[in-house]
């Protein structure tokens, strides 16, 4: 079966836990999205490129969460969320997935 690369993993927990907290309308949930998401993507992080790596693009992750509020106020909640769930997908394909 063919692995799904980290960025899409990656990028894919930003979306999607916003998606979820919006459409349900219950902010855990879209937390628990985000969470699974992150986790299994910095599984993969560690596995590809080693522990330092993996921290790193971690760190990413929850800074493009966390910066994508104050973005949301700039540009838009759905343009914000597409553009650091983008960064952070380039992030991850750089540092461990092109590698594969």
């Amino acid at each position: 079966m063919a692995k799904v690369p980290s960025a899409v993993v990656a990028a894919s927990g930003l979306v999607g836990g916003y998606g979820v907290a919006r459409w349900t309308r219950q902010r855990p949930l879209g937390g628990v999205v985000l969470a699974v998401a992150g986790a299994a993507a910095a599984r993969q992080w560690r596995e590809q490129a080693g522990g330092v790596a993996a921290g790193a693009l971690s760190a990413a992750y929850v800074a493009a969460f966390a910066g994508s509020h104050p973005l949301a106020k700039k540009v838009g909640a759905w343009p914000a969320v597409f553009g650091v769930a983008g960064a952070v997908a380039v992030a991850s394909w750089v540092v461990a997935d092109r590698r594969d």
